[in-house]
């Protein structure tokens, strides 16, 4: 009895517990919403000579992020994607109150095709003959990059700035998996299809050099010739200094005019002065680019007729969402059934920026998209990857749209299996044993090694989809299924090259998807809306720690103490997630820095 009132009592405070968590939270969420609307109200008020800032330390995703929790955290009750960013700055050149844009430049986390269409988005803005200055302190490639877009470019005087080539490392693990006795048993389709290699090898192999090669240098292209646009100079020039390491300091920088002048932040500010008639003794009017989008939001024209843009950004994997930047097949299918049932949508324009996953959650995801581009237009605009099942889920749109220096193709098949019995065994001294009616009921399994026959299962279940995706891209793409497999095989293509190769019907950011999605449901003013709803951090925050409260607070305790080391541990932690799966993906993203 004593034992029935101690555990009585102890789930009674749990249950008091909980419950006065919960409504300290359902209380927090109301008034911080109350706060969100207020705030809002106020954030939208842009003063005259006012300098719009766009801070390239910020990682832009596709999608932008409400925050209903904003007035206890102190961030922003909203958080910009990039395309709440690019239509920012495009409402910025007819608004009377923005003199200009100042770029702060520094280590940016964004991709190169989420970097190429920021910068055309700021060349556009320069038709409103307002200035624009870039300005860092230690400015890398990418952030150059966006800052040549510039009028002036300016940086401190003992500062950094890169000029030195692309480099693309990859991280492999044979080794370890050898000391383990972790015997990977592996299957792919594609000579180029890498995602494997890390675990079956200890370097490149020389398809992967290959690609690696010739889609590196369609991207240096693309940068190189943004420098000479800035510099007035060469290709042959810049490529010269990058070869020869000629940039070494903020001096280097400026003799070679890759900078137009070294300065002090408070030197930096008087000429924002100058440029917006503000006085000596005043502060700059700065407005952030989070707080200026709510703004451009606002003043959204109404319209019956409407283009959806629904964003799939992340891995693609099975059931419902339960990250941020995932598409979950479950949840993701609702959103485009939703879509489809809207009548007031006259066209999709399937914005995709994704590595790829699940070879399930992909087919099923193209399955809606076929029924949706049935009722209405599907067109498909590429942000930094579109690869594997990225590719996969764009294959049938009506036209597919990717941006140069976009990663796409990799149209590929794996599987993978981990045996731990040798790990088992003689560093843990623990055997398998079993009995079993038929001989495939213990397939697939990591207790042993697969036989000859289960392996040859394996691999058949890979070829199978490989031919099922090559019969996607035939149909979607309308060309032969010998072409296809010239092309596929698990190699990678920028945008420029996917276009030369009938990947892609043209080149364009999403505003040139959206122009192609009017042009198909002929209508010629419309309302632009957004799917799915922007996440909150809050509910987020909530779904994470009802799945696993414990592993979430280690999770985020982790990744404020190693930083960018931390996602080491992601790319390992994957492995559990594709272990037997068929999986159409590129498991290491492959980054050019």
């Amino acid at each position: 009895m004593k034992e029935f009132f101690k555990m009585f009592f102890a789930s009674l405070l749990a249950m008091v517990i909980a419950s006065v968590v919960v409504l300290i939270v359902f209380v927090a969420m109301i008034v911080a919403l109350v706060s969100k609307s207020v705030s809002n109200d106020k954030i939208t008020k842009v003063d005259a000579n006012s300098v719009l800032v766009i801070d390239l330390e910020k990682r832009f995703h596709e999608q932008g992020q409400s925050n209903s929790i904003a007035a206890f955290t102190h961030d922003d009750a909203y958080t910009g994607g990039l395309y709440d960013l690019t239509n920012a700055i495009k409402y910025a050149k007819t608004d009377a109150n923005v003199n200009g844009i100042l770029i702060k430049l520094s280590h940016t986390p964004n991709g190169w095709a989420t970097l190429q269409q920021l910068r055309m988005a700021l060349v556009d803005f320069k038709s409103s003959h307002k200035f624009i200055y870039a300005y860092g302190e230690s400015i890398s490639q990418g952030a150059y990059y966006i800052g040549s877009a510039a009028d002036s470019v300016y940086m401190n005087p003992v500062g950094g700035i890169e000029l030195k080539g692309f480099a693309t490392i990859l991280a492999f693990f044979k080794g370890t998996l050898d000391k383990l006795e972790l015997k990977p048993e592996i299957f792919y389709a594609g000579k180029f299809k890498s995602a494997t290699e890390p675990f079956r090898a200890e370097k490149m192999s020389e398809p992967n050099r290959e690609q690696i090669t010739a889609f590196q240098k369609d991207i240096w292209s693309e940068f190189v010739q943004a420098v000479t646009e800035h510099t007035h100079t060469d290709a042959a020039k810049i490529n010269m200094l990058a070869t020869s390491g000629a940039i070494q300091f903020p001096a280097d920088a400026l003799k070679y005019k890759l900078v137009d002048g070294l300065l002090y932040w408070d030197e930096m500010e008087n000429r924002l002065r100058a440029k917006t008639d503000t006085k000596e003794s005043a502060d700059v009017k700065y407005v952030s680019s989070d707080d200026y989008i709510t703004k451009a939001k606002g003043a959204q024209k109404m319209n019956d007729k409407k283009i959806a843009i629904v964003f799939a950004e992340g891995a693609i994997n099975d059931g419902e969402q339960g990250e941020e930047n995932e598409i979950a097949a479950k949840t993701f299918i609702e959103t485009i059934r939703k879509v489809k049932k809207d009548d007031k949508i006259k066209a999709v324009v399937l914005r995709v920026n994704s590595p790829g996953g699940s070879a399930l959650a992909s087919d099923v995801i193209l399955r809606e998209l076929k029924l949706l581009k049935e009722k209405k237009p599907l067109i498909v605009s590429m942000g930094d990857y579109a690869a594997s099942g990225g590719y996969y889920i764009a294959s049938e749109a009506d036209s597919i749209f990717a941006l140069p220096n976009t990663i796409t193709g990799s149209i590929g098949v794996f599987s993978m299996l981990f045996s731990f019995e040798g790990l088992a065994k003689d560093k843990l001294g623990i055997t398998f044993d079993g009995v079993k009616n038929a001989p495939y009921a213990d397939f697939p399994t990591a207790s042993r090694p697969l036989n000859e026959d289960e392996s040859k299962r394996m691999q058949n279940s890979v070829d199978n989809i490989y031919t099922i995706f090559k019969g996607h891209v035939s149909a979607g793409r309308k060309i032969s299924m010998a072409d296809v497999d010239s092309i596929a095989q698990g190699r990678v293509w920028t945008g420029t090259q996917a276009l030369k190769l009938k990947l892609v019907d043209g080149l364009g950011n999403l505003d040139r998807a959206l122009q192609s999605a009017a042009a198909m449901a002929k209508i010629s003013d419309y309302k632009i809306s957004t799917y799915p709803e922007p996440a909150d951090k809050m509910e987020m925050l909530l779904r994470k720690f009802k799945n696993n409260t414990g592993s979430e607070a280690l999770k985020a305790g982790l990744k404020k103490e190693m930083g960018s080391s931390y996602e080491w541990i992601e790319k390992i932690k994957a492995l559990k997630d594709i272990n037997g799966k068929l999986m159409m993906a590129m498991p290491f993203v492959m980054d050019v820095k």
